[in-house]
């Protein structure tokens, strides 16, 4: 996928649903955070160097209501991970567009991912396309083949 055919798009418990192009991500304030990348299948990569605009960022242009305490964020593939609000908002998670100085690949979840360094990369959604916020929690696609829900791996949360 190209950056001129890529949107992210946005709905449920939010005040302000947006639609943004690849130009209109760009627009937005960006970031640039380090981090590790730990996979579910026990392998990890240090000081990866990322760039995109930060999940704070998003959560104020789209004006959550008090209940949600989850979001959906489904890709371009169909995939679709459960994250809980919480581990979202918070510094260090940005939707990428660039990965060690380069634009993001396909092959990496080009040209956006969403970039969660605190829990097991299949959270960190390749292609991102669409966040629903929900009240309630739903499980993803790996969830409901039976791995955690939260997936945080220092307390080796592979599996349900």
């Amino acid at each position: 996928m190209l950056p001129r055919d890529w949107a992210l798009s946005t709905a449920g418990q939010i005040n302000r649903p947006i639609k943004w192009s690849f130009n209109d991500l760009m627009a937005q304030p960006q970031v640039e955070i380090t981090s590790d990348i730990h996979c579910v299948t026990t392998w990890s990569r240090y000081d990866n160097r990322w760039k995109g605009v930060s999940a704070k960022h998003l959560l104020v242009e789209v004006q959550p209501r008090e209940n949600p305490a989850f979001l959906m964020i489904g890709s371009y593939d169909g995939y679709a991970t459960n994250v809980p609000l919480s581990w979202v908002d918070d510094d260090d998670v940005l939707l990428a567009h660039t990965w060690n100085g380069a634009p993001l690949t396909r092959e990496h979840g080009g040209p956006v991912r969403l970039v969660i360094p605190k829990l097991y990369f299949w959270k960190s959604t390749k292609w991102i396309r669409h966040i629903t916020f929900m009240e309630g929690d739903a499980p993803g696609y790996w969830e409901a083949r039976g791995y955690h829900a939260v997936g945080d791996p220092w307390k080796g949360q592979r599996y349900g």
